[in-house]
């Protein structure tokens, strides 16, 4: 090492000492920037590194070594960016030589262990300005088909065939056509570069299992321990993996099943000509290939938005590439004021899993929320199977924990089996399926996959056949297209629909707040928080007593005992029950830095003799007190991080 660089490295241990944050923290960031910087391994990083040290940005240089990237719940997502507490070429191919270490001690008898691997829309172009544009920089312009290339030539020097698109592919997979490939193609597990709705600066590798599901407690951890293990990682040139049949392409014929079993699922058949009219938007992502196939495949008069359906993941043409978030609908809002009547507004996110929707009224368009959405498609597949003759003896539902409890109100009404209270994370509900489908039962349920009716998450997640394991914006957009369509030929809209659910089963008001928490020192304030509310939980929030709360972490809960760090961190969970069953939860996001709150008031269905006007002010009052527990339970959460 030269004498310049040690003197840096010397000046950057002072520099560390005046960050906030643990010694040990300050002195595991030193060890590992010390490592990045004389090993020959890191030595495409150096100019950048010593560039950011000449800048004196410690707290930025603390936050990028003082760890691993976590290799969390399924995966690691996060910042692109160098170091080890980064998405790049290195966390990724750490991550899957270990999961290569992991199929073959979870296959042993397998003479080709087989992976499926998409990729999305991404290209990192250091939106945030972390980086000098002068000065060499190995993860400018990294894309997300250069981390899957790169996946792909460590799978195949460990001997596992790899299928993906070829480079020359104009297409991409989505999430949910990933999961469905990797049950048709009898692959032993996948993985997807996505960051889905993230910034444009994030990315991240996400493993999927044999079924299709990602991999739940105690897998998940047994992966993660030998990720940790890693100390070497071998790959192979992807050339050399095509030339020695490790790596398969796949073709037109596998993207025609995945769009088959989601129009399989069709209640209504077909739309008649000129029938109906739809606003869609992919924000930017791969939702054109599946979205807007299978709606137009279903004659579905769709109406793209054509400044949006580039595949693009810095979003140019987007004020939100999260169809969470209302603003996400500006630019479809726009479009669909040109049209005389459009029927309804859709969007999915970069990786086409989630669904966002706007229906019209008369005072405009409403944004229809993801427990509004989970609400709808519930209870119209249920009506219209029940009306057919096609639901089965033993229909079953499925929804996390923090998902509207409205769905359960509806399942149960039409005689479901209803699974309500799993952690957050659609992997959860694939476990079900899972259980179901391997031993025909989950814990008092009894049913096949063939008695799956829906899975639901609030996060506008939805899935509608067993035979994909994650959810699906396509199956969901059909559904829901249907849904309006069945509306509008019998005279009545989406809206209305909902006012009926409403009034029969009760209305659910919910708030949901973002505590955004970024980089080490935000990590600090949420584990204080979460920490000082255990200790000291609440006795009332806002003026309501809390009846009832459950740290899902304990050992004794009614999880039981966890499962493993990843369960430990799946399960960092508050649950508070107030007085008239109103629900607060409260949870940090698996793959954001933030604390999220979710809050339920419910009322009990319309009276028969209830006025419109005493029944909208019930809804009313609903929706206020929704408001006010959450600013309450937000001022208690923040105040607990000093």
């Amino acid at each position: 090492m030269s004498d310049d660089l040690e003197a840096l490295l010397q000046e950057a241990q002072a520099g560390f000492a005046t960050v906030a944050v643990a010694p040990e923290l300050r002195h595991q960031a030193w060890v590992r920037l010390r490592q990045w910087l004389t090993d020959p391994l890191f030595a495409a990083y150096r100019p950048q590194l010593v560039w950011l040290m000449q800048q004196r940005r410690w707290d930025g240089l603390v936050d990028r070594f003082y760890q691993i990237l976590p290799f969390g719940t399924g995966g690691r997502r996060g910042q692109v960016g160098i170091g080890p507490n980064r998405m790049n070429i290195w966390t990724l191919t750490a991550s899957v030589q270990g999961h290569c270490h992991y199929l073959k001690q979870r296959f042993p008898e397998a003479r080709r262990l087989r992976v499926v691997v998409a990729y999305d829309v991404r290209r990192f172009e250091d939106v945030g300005r972390q980086y000098n544009p002068q000065l060499p920089n190995p993860v400018l312009h990294l894309s997300s088909r250069d981390l899957a290339h790169a996946a792909i030539e460590v799978y195949a020097a460990n001997g596992i065939e790899a299928w993906t698109l070829a480079p020359e592919c104009p297409r991409y997979l989505a999430t949910p056509e990933l999961s469905f490939l990797i049950r048709h193609l009898h692959a032993q597990g996948g993985l997807n570069i996505s960051a889905s709705h993230n910034p444009p600066d994030d990315n991240g590798g996400k493993f999927y299992d044999e079924l299709g599901g990602q991999p739940v407690p105690p897998e998940d951890q047994i992966m993660a321990d030998l990720v940790e293990q890693v100390d070497q990682i071998r790959r192979l040139p992807f050339a050399d993996a095509v030339r020695q049949g490790l790596v398969q392409f796949l073709d037109e014929e596998t993207h025609r099943a995945y769009i088959e079993v989601n129009s399989r699922q069709s209640l209504l058949g077909p739309a008649r000509p000129l029938e109906s009219l739809i606003v869609y938007t992919p924000l930017h992502g791969v939702g054109r290939f599946t979205v807007l196939e299978l709606l137009e495949r279903h004659q579905y008069r769709v109406v793209p938005v054509e400044s949006q359906m580039e595949p693009n993941g810095l979003f140019p043409h987007t004020q939100s590439a999260n169809p969470e978030d209302p603003r996400s609908m500006h630019e479809a809002l726009q479009l669909a004021g040109q049209y005389r009547q459009v029927d309804l507004i859709l969007a999915s996110d970069p990786d086409a899993d989630r669904l966002g929707a706007m229906a019209p009224s008369p005072s405009g368009w409403h944004y229809l929320t993801g427990n509004q959405i989970a609400a709808l498609l519930t209870h119209f597949k249920l009506e219209q199977l029940q009306q057919r003759g096609r639901l089965s003896s033993s229909p079953v539902v499925i929804k996390t924990e923090v998902t509207t409890g409205l769905v359960s109100r509806i399942a149960r009404h039409f005689g479901c089996q209803v699974v309500d209270d799993l952690l957050v994370g659609f992997k959860y509900i694939a476990d079900v399926l899972r259980h179901l489908e391997e031993r025909g039962a989950y814990q008092d349920i009894r049913a096949r996959p063939e008695d799956f009716v829906i899975g639901c998450e609030e996060s506008h997640g939805i899935l509608i056949t067993a035979e994909i394991r994650d959810k699906d914006a396509a199956g969901a957009a059909l559904l829901l297209a249907e849904l309006a369509l069945w509306q509008k030929r019998q005279g009545s809209t989406v809206l209305d629909y909902l006012e009926r659910i409403y009034r029969r089963f009760g209305y659910f008001a919910h708030v949901l707040r973002s505590l955004a928490m970024q980089g080490l020192h935000g990590r600090q304030h949420m584990e204080r928080m979460m920490e000082s509310l255990r200790a000291t939980p609440p006795q009332d929030i806002g003026g309501h007593r809390v009846e009832r709360w459950e740290d899902l972490r304990r050992e004794d809960s009614r999880l039981g005992p966890c499962r493993g760090a990843t369960d430990r961190l799946a399960r960092n969970v508050l649950v508070y029950t107030l007085e008239n069953q109103t629900r607060i939860v409260l949870r940090p996001s698996g793959t954001e830095p933030k604390a999220k709150v979710y809050v339920e008031v419910a009322t009990a269905p319309c009276p028969p003799a209830c006025s419109p006007q005493t029944w909208q002010e019930t809804c009313r009052q609903a929706d206020r007190d929704a408001e006010a527990l959450a600013q309450a339970f937000v001022r208690l959460a923040l105040s607990r991080t000093e």
